[in-house]
């Protein structure tokens, strides 16, 4: 049991680390600005805006590119959420390490 709880305060102390690593791998998951050149359409950056993305879901007939711009919000979505549960792990891991070490 004590093992566990030292793992735990580890866990706690790169918590905010690792979910900056898995917001990073979604990030990198987001290949807008590719797949709007794949279809040759011109982009001022490799950032795609999601108001540009939805519009071009809704306005692409092509079934295969309208799913991968499905997956690029899906992916963008799911970077914010672990840049913003950053956020709370901060507080978390200053406590472990000032009142548990």
């Amino acid at each position: 049991m004590k093992d566990l709880i030292e793992y735990l305060e580890i866990l706690l102390l790169l918590s905010p680390l690792l979910l900056f690593i898995i917001a990073m791998a979604f990030r990198l998951l987001d290949n807008s600005g590719y797949l709007f050149l794949q279809k040759e359409i011109l982009i001022n950056s490799s950032y795609v805006s999601v108001n540009i993305l939805r519009e071009q879901i809704q306005r692409t007939k092509d079934s295969r590119f309208r799913k991968r711009l499905k997956k690029v919000l899906v992916y963008r979505k799911l970077h914010r959420l672990f840049l913003l549960m950053i956020i709370p792990a901060f507080p978390v891991t200053i406590f472990t390490y000032f009142f548990l070490f």
